[in-house]
């Protein structure tokens, strides 16, 4: 009885064959680009059910827990080692899927490892029975992300808490200035060209430069009922979809960096001119949006996208058209011309830089992303050239700039 040898305690790591099984699984799970797949799904909820000693991807062997009881006095010493080296075991799978799901979406990563939803092995287009808001959710969701797993996993996580707010927000606060301007002037057509337009404190002006909160406040004052019409209706249809997928701090931080960078760009190169709307916000998310698209064409299943595109493009050349029209339009005030359309190209530089990195990370952290401090970098540095030049050119440069309102 004293000779009879006892159990091998069960190793900390696992067998070479094991070990192989569950990479090669796992790199097939983790390298899906269009949803989980159904075989790994299954393993996944079968997983939860099994003993927790177990990993999911490796075939089931016996625990000593499970094996024939024996009288021997130090069996259970033996299962101690055994337990420990099993907690061994799971601390190394997991390390091992942290660090390949890295390379996807936290979504994809949330959904391997906590198991918290069942991803469909259809896609999302074909389930059926939905009600209004249901395929409202599922519209958004196909005119915005381009990979299928994100899709999924937004239709199944979005709760409309909070609302679209910001982007509605604005334009409640765009159209009560706008009217408020229009009673005032007794003109809601071609406002600037009424002799007090530039007496408002709102937009911005070269001989007020230094006022810092006009190169914000500007998207305030619009040129007329046209001009207000476009952006407002730009804004809408295109910033209230992204912010309902990717956020209001996500989709401000890019409206609002369009709008400063548009100001900037107007007090370098055009530095007489004025500056009125939203363009620059409006531009900067429609180019991020239509930038996106075409970078991951083949992932987007939005229905007439190639029609969409054209309308937007359409919209926006008219827009931009009647801001260089009116620049070179005679003024009415000739000491000062009309606003410039130079934000429209602030915007869209913002846009295709920041922006794209900002709405092709669905769910991610923007902070790990070394093209984000590349382009915010590059942000930062034309935001402090722009400071100096406003500080220091206009004196140089010896330029005959209109006088203040």
């Amino acid at each position: 009885m004293g000779d009879r040898l006892l159990p091998e305690p069960t190793r900390a790591n696992p067998s070479p064959a094991v070990a192989a099984c569950s990479e090669a699984e796992a790199i097939e799970v983790l390298e899906s680009e269009d949803g989980l797949p159904m075989a790994a799904e299954d393993n996944h909820r079968a997983g939860r059910n099994q003993n927790p000693s177990t990993p999911t991807c490796c075939p089931k062997t016996k625990l000593p827990s499970q094996q024939p009881h024996t009288d021997h006095p130090l069996l259970s010493r033996t299962q101690c080692d055994s337990s420990r080296g099993q907690k061994h075991v799971r601390k190394h799978w997991k390390a091992l899927f942290d660090q390949m799901s890295n390379k996807r979406s936290n979504s994809f990563r949330q959904a391997i490892l906590q198991g918290n939803r069942r991803l469909c092995s259809k896609a999302l287009l074909e389930e059926t029975g939905l009600n209004l808001s249901q395929r409202l959710i599922r519209h958004v969701a196909y005119e915005t992300l381009p990979r299928e797993i994100d899709r999924k996993w937004y239709y199944d996580s979005y709760t409309c808490c909070p609302p679209p707010w910001f982007m509605i927000v604005i334009t409640i606060v765009e159209v009560a200035f706008f009217l408020y301007n229009g009673v005032v002037l007794d003109r809601f057509v071609l406002q600037v060209t009424h002799p007090l337009y530039l007496k408002n404190s709102l937009l911005y002006h070269p001989q007020l430069r230094a006022q810092a909160w006009r190169y914000l406040t500007y998207i305030f004052m619009h040129a007329g009922i046209e001009h207000l019409g476009l952006n407002v209706v730009l804004q809408l249809l295109v910033g209230v979809p992204l912010e309902m997928v990717h956020g209001a701090a996500r989709i401000g931080f890019v409206y609002v960096a369009g709008v400063i960078a548009g100001s900037l760009a107007v007090s370098i190169a055009d530095m007489t001119a004025p500056v009125v709307g939203s363009s620059g916000g409006v531009y900067a998310l429609i180019s991020a949006h239509l930038a996106n698209i075409v970078m991951n064409w083949s992932g987007m299943k939005c229905q007439f996208k190639l029609l969409r595109m054209a309308v937007a493009l359409i919209c926006m050349s008219f827009e931009f058209g009647r801001a260089v029209w009116l620049r070179f339009y005679p003024s009415a005030y000739p000491p000062c011309p009309h606003p410039s359309f130079i934000a429209h190209l602030g915007g869209v530089a913002v846009g295709i830089t920041l922006g794209v990195v900002i709405l092709r990370n669905y769910e991610q952290r923007l902070q790990d992303q070394s093209l984000w401090w590349i382009f915010v970098s590059m942000y930062m540095v034309f935001v402090l050239f722009a400071v100096f030049w406003n500080i220091f050119a206009y004196s140089l440069l010896d330029l005959k700039l209109p006088p203040p309102p």
